[in-house]
């Protein structure tokens, strides 16, 4: 019976998509971290906070490696974020791609959870799988207030990641121009150049964006 008990709480971890890691906890937390991660994934604030109640590990991840924290990101769901954040969730642990909480709310241009994510101590500086960091990501998206945030917070504003580039261009390139001109009033060094040799400048004028090539010019 114990055998064929263990049997259908694995199947019910393949379900759900829960990590491996959990088959390692006793069946009555694995059960309460599975009851967790469905109700973040469902945005059911109720289920959300029972589980919690009854002692579901805030840091639990799926098989993504996705916690109730970062699901809640995904949904845009600042109540449940909340309550993760006052349960203890690590506000740096990454999915399996290398996506910290930090990336995903700056990707998605939420800049009240990024506001509470520095405040309970995020990295500024990790890069997921991509080797894009948060401000890679908010300046390529345009999130303006954003990047002011991470600016403000220290993220290294001349950082190079992927190809060389850094977060000036990601925004020159995709047309960005108050990010652009928000991070060169903050010391964007416009002469910096990618893999290919070409600056902020060259990316915006291959892209035809006029109004950044006046901003960096």
């Amino acid at each position: 019976m114990i055998k064929y008990t263990k049997l259908l709480t694995m199947g019910l971890a393949l379900l759900l998509g829960l990590c491996p890691a959990a088959f390692a906890q006793n069946d009555s937390t694995f059960t309460l971290n599975a009851q967790l991660l469905v109700a973040a994934r469902q945005s059911d604030v109720e289920g959300v906070k029972k589980s919690l109640a009854r002692g579901a590990l805030p840091n639990s991840r799926n098989r993504l490696g996705k916690t109730s924290l970062f699901m809640s990101i995904e949904k845009d769901h600042m109540e449940i974020f909340k309550m993760m954040l006052d349960a203890g969730a690590d506000v740096n642990l990454a999915s399996l791609e290398k996506i910290t909480p930090l990336i995903a709310a700056s990707y998605a241009g939420n800049h009240r959870m990024v506001a509470l994510l520095i405040e309970k101590g995020a990295k500024l500086e990790e890069e997921d799988r991509l080797h894009k960091s948060a401000l890679v990501y908010a300046a390529g998206m345009g999130h303006d207030k954003v990047v002011e945030q991470l600016v403000n917070a220290g993220a290294l504003i001349d950082a190079a990641y992927i190809d060389g580039l850094t977060p000036l261009m990601w925004a020159a390139g995709q047309g960005h121009t108050d990010t652009v001109r928000f991070l060169v009033s903050k010391g964007a060094n416009k002469s910096l150049k990618d893999e290919r040799g070409l600056t902020a400048l060259d990316m915006a004028k291959e892209a035809g964006h006029a109004r950044i090539v006046d901003a960096l010019q």
